[in-house]
Parts: C-alpha cells; sequence; structure tokens
C-alpha cells in the first residue's frame, strides 16, 4: 500500500551536502516499524554511513535489493542472523561491538505481548504499541477523542462498536485494556495528555459513560505517572494546529524522539529531526497555554456538574 518516505532511501543530499537522513512514513497495510528494530536499524545505519558507504553500495556488495537495506535500516525488518554476520563482516564492526546488536536482533525477532491481537490490528496501531512499550515518556494532544490510555473500557467500547462489525470489537476492546495495563505497570513510564475540551462536552456512549469517565481522569491527575491539561473552549488563540499529535521519547541512547499522528486512513509515524522538533515546541506550546493539572481536575468536576448531572 501506499509509503510516503521522504529522503530516506535515496539519501538526497541538501545544501552543503547536508544528507536528509530521516524519514516520514505513513502507514496503512504495510509492515510497521517496531522499536527494537528500528534501534538496531539505527545502529546499522550509522556502522554503514562511519564506512562511507551509500545504501546501493551495501546492496551491490552483498548481492541484496536497496528496498531490503532500507527495510533494514528503517526497523521494518526483523534481521535474519545471516543477514547481520554479513553487516557486520562488511562494516568491519569490532569484535565488542557485535554481541550488542545481535541481542537486539534477538530482541526484534522475539514475539510481542500483543501478538494474539496481531491478525485484528492495523500496522500503524502495533507500530504505536510498540513505542509504548519502549517509550519513557508520552505526551499527546488528541482533539476529537480521548488518548487510549486514558480510556474507560465502556467508552473504548462505545468507540470501537462505531467501527464495522466483523466480530473484533470485544477482543478489540480487550486489547485496549491490557494496552493500559501494560503502561500503568510499567516502571518510570510517564504520560502528558492534552485533552481538547470538546471531546469531553461531545459524549461519547451515554451521559452515564461519560461521567464516569471524567470520574476515572480526575483520579489519573491524582497519579504523579499522569499529567492530564485541559484545552479551554473559552481560550483565545490555543496553537490546535498541531492536529493529533503523539510524542515518543525514550531513555537516552535508545531511540531519538519520535512524533506520530493518526487520522482517518492510517498513520504517519515521523523520524525527521526536524519535523519531530517543531511538533515537539508547538506541543510544549499548546501545553503550557493549557490548564493545569490542578485547574483540569477543578474544570471536569464542574463540567461534571454541568453537563452530565443535569
Amino acid at each position: 500500500m501506499d509509503v510516503i518516505q521522504r529522503a530516506s532511501d535515496a539519501e538526497e543530499t541538501g545544501e552543503g551536502g547536508q544528507k536528509a537522513r530521516d524519514r516520514v512514513l505513513f502507514l496503512r497495510d504495510e509492515l510497521a516499524p517496531s522499536a527494537p528494530c528500528m534501534r538496531l536499524g539505527g545502529e546499522l545505519r550509522e556502522k554503514r554511513e562511519g564506512m562511507g558507504l551509500q545504501q546501493q553500495d551495501v546492496s551491490t556488495a552483498l548481492g541484496w535489493s536497496k528496498s531490503k537495506v532500507s527495510r533494514i535500516e528503517g526497523g521494518r525488518n526483523a534481521v535474519k542472523e545471516q543477514d547481520l554476520e554479513c553487516l557486520l563482516s562488511l562494516y568491519r564492526v569490532d569484535e565488542k561491538d557485535q554481541e550488542p546488536l545481535r541481542e537486539l536482533a534477538l530482541i526484534g525477532k522475539r514475539p510481542m505481548w500483543w501478538k494474539p491481537w496481531s491478525g485484528i490490528t492495523t500496522a500503524y496501531l502495533q507500530a504505536v504499541l510498540s513505542f509504548e512499550d519502549m517509550a519513557q515518556r508520552i505526551r499527546s494532544y488528541e482533539p476529537l477523542y480521548l488518548h487510549g490510555l486514558v480510556q474507560i473500557p465502556e467508552y473504548a467500547q462505545a468507540l470501537i462498536e462505531r467501527g464495522p462489525d466483523q466480530g473484533y470489537h470485544a477482543a478489540l476492546a480487550e486489547l485496549r485494556q491490557m494496552r493500559q495495563a501494560k503502561f500503568a505497570a510499567a516502571r518510570g513510564k510517564e504520560l502528558i495528555c492534552v485533552i481538547d475540551e470538546a471531546s469531553l462536552r461531545r459524549p461519547v456512549g451515554n451521559a452515564q459513560i461519560m461521567r464516569r469517565q471524567l470520574r476515572h481522569l480526575m483520579e489519573l491527575n491524582e497519579d504523579p505517572r499522569y499529567q492530564l491539561r485541559l484545552a479551554e473552549l473559552s481560550r483565545p488563540n490555543l496553537p490546535l494546529e498541531v492536529g493529533p499529535t503523539t510524542i515518543f521519547d525514550f531513555a537516552e541512547a535508545l531511540l531519538p524522539t519520535i512524533a506520530y499522528s493518526e487520522n482517518f486512513d492510517g498513520g504517519l509515524v515521523i523520524q525527521d529531526e526536524e519535523t519531530v522538533d517543531r511538533r515537539v515546541k508547538k506541543f510544549d506550546e499548546l501545553r503550557h497555554m493549557c490548564l493545569n493539572p490542578r485547574k483540569t481536575t477543578q474544570k471536569l468536576h464542574d463540567l461534571l456538574r454541568s453537563k452530565y448531572y443535569r
């Protein structure tokens, strides 16, 4: 299906000979990058560039297609053992540096916890699950609905049931609950979530579900791992043009920050450094203009009384 790649396989050269090294991928049904494979691919890319080689040089030397080299470096393919050994040899990687790369390759081939749901989930959702699994901090703004990690089961079920019924609704709802449980159980993770007031005033399900959902948000805001901020409808000039955006921050030296944006047709995975930086700055600008967590809790309480207890 469609894959939009900007300045990737061709490794286009910009002004001053600076290579445009990173990618912007639109995922629909194609292979999705996984965080462990992306980390290994990034390491291999650095080794290749350290040797002064282009992807075409590698494909010619090893008798591979150039797209295979690109998929490995982009994290969209788990690296086979024999392929990794060929790359280590070609890049003349020191013995002491080889074992960490082999370990990454093994991790990339292990079944992920969401494998039982892989047949009913989209490629872009699987990419999100991978990023959530390894991210240390997640920053998100969703203008239409609440982020999946803060939805109560009834709210999630009401959203899922809007999709075509192929017998998967119950399984998808179960996956969302498991996703939340995994995040809550992980140590050191943090979620910073900007909630648009419009998404709370537009009921999902019914008033009873929304009452439970708002109470749940207030409870989450008491947990230091969650920081919920409300974008008020009455606040002028909020920088909402950032649109639906999730930013994944990883532990130092694990992966660079990744931005993700989902729409009706698929998901945009953004690794391009300048593009990610622009989204991060715009998101942080929005976050700082929103209500702080304490005032957000008070606003949620007021909204609960004024709209869903009338």
